[in-house]
């Protein structure tokens, strides 16, 4: 009885061993610190923000919807990838992963979805403004 206690502790500590080793202790750095393992992050931003860089910066405008959504109305200038076809046809489309991105899509859960993935795939400058219900301004039909 005492050697199956004396082994089960082992095992326990073992575990707890290991998965502090495999826990990730990387400092983050700052978007400016592109050398060091510096993975982007998520960023929501409303459709307020989205309009202002639209305005103010040079932006690719993703609408992540089916072609028929798409079809039926659409912010002006927006680039159609569907979420599906992200994996697949991102780097074909869009060809420079530092350049900003804006992803939306009908209510904000594909455009999510889409940024993930593109952040995944390496792109740095994505920003997810939900869904073109919640988009106050005027969409070309």
């Amino acid at each position: 009885m005492q050697m199956k206690k004396i082994i089960i502790a082992a095992a326990v500590l073992l575990i707890i061993v290991l998965a502090a080793g495999c826990s990730n202790n990387e400092d983050k750095t700052s978007s400016e610190d592109k050398s060091m393992n510096y993975k982007a992050e998520y960023v929501k931003i409303s459709p307020e923000e989205a309009k202002e860089i639209m305005e103010s910066e040079e932006a690719i405008v993703l609408d992540v919807r089916t072609k028929e959504e798409f079809g039926q109305g659409h912010i002006d200038g927006a680039v159609l990838l569907p979420v599906d076809e992200i994996s697949s046809k991102a780097e074909e489309v869009l060809k420079d992963k530092n350049a900003k991105i804006l992803v939306y899509c009908r209510s904000g859960n594909r455009s999510a979805a889409a940024a993930r993935t593109l952040l995944g795939m390496g792109y740095e400058n994505v920003y997810d403004f939900g869904g073109i219900i919640d988009w106050p301004y005027e969409i070309v039909k």
